[in-house]
């Protein structure tokens, strides 16, 4: 009778453990057109049509809410893939989640990112 609990217990503390709630706050740019159709590091086919996103560590499958700190708009993205690979920068995204946050124009902003 003992096992079953201490196994509950155990498998609660390691998934709790294993995603955290939180926000980063850094500079976000977006995937340039010659990535569309590669593949990302989770087996995807990138497309910048999806509202997708690349993370340093974050777990692929991630809801991140992405705020663009110069005009306030946000959009909510999957993590992916993996990057930027750029110091300074904590999220890459795609073309169609960028347009949403109008980042396209600037290029590179300043975000918040929660998760």
């Amino acid at each position: 009778m003992r096992k079953p609990i201490l196994f509950v217990l155990l498998m609660t503390l390691v998934l709790s453990g294993c995603f955290r709630k939180g926000s980063e706050t850094g500079l976000a740019s977006y995937y340039a057109d010659k990535y569309e159709g590669r593949k990302t590091s989770n087996g995807e086919i990138f497309k910048q049509r999806k509202l997708t996103a690349a993370h340093k560590t974050l777990p692929f499958g991630t809801k991140v809410k992405v705020t663009n700190l110069s005009n306030g708009q946000s959009v909510k993205v999957r993590i992916n893939d993996r990057g930027p690979f750029i110091q300074g920068r904590i999220i890459d995204l795609s073309k169609k989640a960028a347009k949403k946050i109008n980042l396209v124009n600037a290029g590179v902003s300043k975000v918040t990112i929660k998760y």
